[in-house]
């Protein structure tokens, strides 16, 4: 086998991989073997028929497409190897040569890690930010704590109010016609979350219990299903419960419910005492994003669009993952939302680049600063680590790969650039 590269515009690289006759012959035997027991030919039983008679029936190409599927893994896998380059996102395949008695040749167009040039990176000027706490930030605080801590009564004595959670039935028309997904019993709305669509909870503010309403909503132009969008719909809305929420009283007794303190006043004090815990915490991130964002732009870099899809489709996949951890599936949030797959795709991409963006910079600045990582650094990171998965840090070491110890040594790494240029910076 035999790899020649072709650098190409916009951090891309061509590979074109040859693969020796003798060794594609093998593979196209091996498809053979593989399909023989499915096929007939006249006067042979079936599976039993020679290759050769095969190939003269259906052609010689008959098992070529399977042949090169055996071979492209494992040729390319070598190829990239012995490319040398940084590969950053899955290959595109075009198959070049595919003919009897000659080598089989395949190309991969591939994207590779962008070079980074820094510009300015230390000094660099930051707003400073306020890490003081209010009263009002404090009641605000417990207010939430009391919204959580809150229990849900029936009211049967009033119409519906912003706040209030419905119980409902409805049933959606377009054109006159019901639709997919129009259609619920026992429903749970909360009025003025607006997770339905248009002024669909509007709509329901001021009814009472045993109302039938006719809820009138435009779908988005945009929604995820292409037959609603921009069409107006009805709803036929059937008002089952209405509930409040009731907020525990804000005394001592509350102050022991929900913390370890004796009184509402010891409660408040660790309340603040926390507040500006956190807020120190958010000046510091907020501090950090500043200086990586001035970097990036004083920073020159081609960023392959390949890397920006890879790295939008992992975010969209931990954005399912935590909307899977509330209990809710894509599918329903785009329904709820009136978001498109390609919306959220476009939502972000923009996301994704910058994420990419601070990666490059950072890793240049360790590069660029000689930053290393010591084995005390590594052991911490993994006694980290293994407390999350609940494991020993040995048996974790024990389950990582070489690629994934040095992942851990980068990321360790980019963390004390991060320190680095924030530690470097100055405020204004």
């Amino acid at each position: 086998m035999s790899v020649q590269v072709e650098k190409l515009e916009k951090s891309m690289a061509k590979l074109t991989i040859e693969v020796d006759s003798t060794e594609f012959d093998s593979a196209v035997d091996k498809a053979y073997q593989k399909s023989r027991s499915k096929i007939s030919l006249p006067g042979f039983r079936k599976g039993k028929a020679p290759r050769a008679m095969v190939e003269k029936m259906y052609g010689s190409g008959i098992f070529y497409e399977d042949a090169a599927n055996m071979i492209i893994p494992d040729a390319y896998e070598s190829a990239a190897k012995e490319s040398g380059l940084v590969i950053v996102a899955q290959p595109e395949i075009s198959v070049e040569q595919v003919e009897k008695g000659k080598p089989f040749i395949f190309t991969a167009l591939v994207a590779v890690k962008p070079e980074v040039t820094l510009g300015e990176y230390k000094g660099i000027e930051v707003e400073k930010q306020s890490v003081e706490v209010t009263q009002e930030d404090v009641d605000e605080a417990i207010d939430r704590v009391r919204e959580s801590n809150s229990r849900m009564i029936t009211v049967d004595d009033r119409e519906t109010q912003d706040g209030d959670t419905v119980i409902i039935d409805f049933d959606g028309y377009c054109d006159g016609e019901p639709f997919e997904g129009g259609k619920a019993e026992d429903y749970s709305l909360v009025l003025g979350s607006h997770s339905f669509i248009d002024t669909f909870e509007e709509q329901l503010i001021g009814k009472k219990i045993g109302d039938e309403v006719e809820v009138n909503v435009t779908f988005p132009d945009q929604y995820q299903a292409e037959e609603l969008q921009g069409k107006p719909a009805v709803f036929k809305v059937k008002i089952h419960e209405i509930k409040m929420k009731e907020l525990p009283e804000l005394d001592d007794d509350f102050a022991q419910d929900v913390s370890d303190c004796d009184t509402l006043e010891e409660y408040k004090e660790d309340m603040k005492k926390k507040l500006c815990e956190s807020k120190e915490q958010a000046a510091k991130r907020a501090v950090e994003e500043d200086v990586v964002n001035k970097i990036i732009e004083n920073a020159q870099m081609e960023i392959p669009d390949p890397m920006v899809d890879a790295q939008t489709r992992q975010m969209v996949q931990e954005f399912a993952q935590n909307l899977q951890a509330q209990g809710l599936s894509v599918e329903q949030y785009m329904q709820f939302t009136g978001m498109t797959q390609q919306a959220l795709l476009e939502e972000i991409q923009p996301q994704a680049l910058k994420r990419i963006q601070s990666r490059l910079v950072l890793e240049a600045v360790v590069e660029a600063e000689g930053i290393e990582t010591s084995e005390e650094d590594v052991e911490k990171e993994i006694e980290s680590m293994a407390g999350m998965y609940q494991m020993e840090p040995d048996k974790l070491k024990e389950m990582m790969g070489e690629n994934e110890m040095k992942q851990v040594r980068m990321d360790i790494a980019v963390q004390k650039a991060v320190d680095f240029v924030v530690e470097a910076a100055a405020e204004k």
